[in-house]
Parts: structure tokens; C-alpha cells; sequence
């Protein structure tokens, strides 16, 4: 295990670990802890009271933060004729197909998000092995395989997060960066919470969200009491 800095150090007698904070308190906490040379991000991190292992339990999607996460996305859409020309009008980084499919399979990954669109996905499907590792596979439940490629840049490009349960249970979302008002950090957290809630699967029992937590990069855990968000 790496030795921890000395500000992580006196960051962590800052935190009660056995303490659930409030929303505002926490987040607060994560600010004032986030004192690394760059812009640290922010994330969420949330246990499920759900079985990934059941196919009507695997929660993933994506959702648009009201404020962005702070760091600008590169996307690549795989696309042809008029809707790889929609795409390039749209603000796509990168738009082209067998080309960039080969350039892809020589190790080229220079992109955060790829979109697709649906009469692409035969060959952008042959990518997998080396796509599906690093989480890039493009997907309908993201809003990543339409052929409405300017929606999907649009929204990517305004700060779409994608969510997914791992196979712990949890679910990992940044949420800003540190730099970001407390109040921005909030109302990102409420959105990404209130979503969650809402894609609660019918066939889970029990307590759904077990734990919270927000930290920034090299910042320390603070727990956020699920009382604050789940009615």
C-alpha cells in the first residue's frame, strides 16, 4: 500500500470516518481536502442493495449532469454519408469507419466516447475485445448506438456520464471537479442520486442504497447518509 503525503495525512483527521455527512457537508469536506496541484475530479461512489449477477438487476445508463463534469470529451463516431457529414457538423472529433476501425486495432485510442450509429455496429461489433476492456463499447442503453449523432455529440459534449454497476454492486460516476462552486457539486450529486433512485429495479428487496461516498482524486472518503436523498 502507498505511503499516504502529509496532506493526505492531516486530510484524513479532517474526516470522521464513521460519520454519514449531509449532502453539503460532504461535498464542503471533499473541497477543502482537494488541495493536490491539479484540478482534482470529484466522484460518487454508491453500494446497491442489488445482485449484478441477475439480469433484470444490471443498472446501467447515462444521464446528463446539470453542470458538466469539467472536462471536455473527445468523441468518435463511427458513421457513414449524410450522418457522418451530421456528425462533423455536430462538433464529432473524430468521424469515419473502417479507417479509424483499423487504426483502433493498431492501438490507437486517442477518444474518450464512441457513438455509433445502428448500420455500423456489425463491424464497430468486431472491435470488442479491445474495446469492451476500457469500457468504450458503444451502447443503446448509453444513448450511444442512435442514428440521432447530433443529440448524442450535443450531450456528451455537455457532460453525459455513464453509470453501470459493477461487480461489487457499486456504481462509480465523477461528478465536477474540485474547482467547482459547492453549490454546482450539489445539485451534479442530487441529479446523479435522484437517477439511480429512479432505476431502482422492481425484483430488488431490501435497503437499495446501502452506502454513499464522495472523494476527490487524491482526497479522502466521506460518506453521505442515503437518508439525505432516498424518500
Amino acid at each position: 500500500m502507498a505511503k499516504k503525503t502529509k496532506k493526505q495525512q492531516e486530510a484524513l483527521k479532517l474526516v470522521d470516518r464513521t460519520k454519514q455527512y449531509g449532502i453539503e457537508e460532504a461535498l464542503k469536506l471533499v473541497k477543502e481536502n482537494a488541495t493536490a496541484k491539479f484540478d482534482e475530479t470529484v466522484e460518487a461512489a454508491f453500494r446497491l442493495g442489488v445482485d449484478p449477477k441477475k439480469a433484470d438487476q444490471q443498472i446501467r445508463g447515462a444521464m446528463v449532469l446539470p453542470h458538466g463534469t469539467g472536462k471536455t470529451q473527445t468523441v468518435l463516431v463511427f458513421a457513414k454519408g449524410e450522418k457522418a457529414k451530421e456528425a462533423e457538423a455536430a462538433g464529432a472529433d473524430y468521424v469515419g469507419d473502417a479507417e479509424l476501425i483499423a487504426k483502433i486495432n493498431q492501438g490507437w485510442f486517442d477518444f474518450d466516447v464512441i457513438v455509433a450509429t445502428p448500420d455500423m455496429m456489425a463491424e464497430v461489433g468486431k472491435l470488442g475485445r479491445v474495446l469492451g476492456p476500457k469500457g468504450l463499447m458503444p451502447n443503446p442503453k448509453t444513448g450511444t448506438v442512435t442514428f440521432d449523432v447530433t443529440k448524442a455529440i450535443e450531450e456528451i459534449k455537455a457532460g453525459k456520464v455513464e453509470y453501470r454497476v459493477d461487480r461489487q454492486s457499486n456504481i462509480h460516476v465523477p461528478i465536477g471537479k474540485a474547482s467547482f462552486d459547492l453549490e454546482k457539486l450539489i445539485e451534479n450529486f442530487e441529479a446523479l442520486a435522484n437517477t439511480l433512485v429512479k432505476v431502482k429495479p422492481q425484483s430488488s428487496k431490501g435497503t437499495y442504497v446501502r452506502n454513499v461516498a464522495v472523494t476527490s482524486t487524491m482526497g479522502p472518503g466521506v460518506k453521505i447518509d442515503p437518508a439525505t436523498f432516498v424518500k
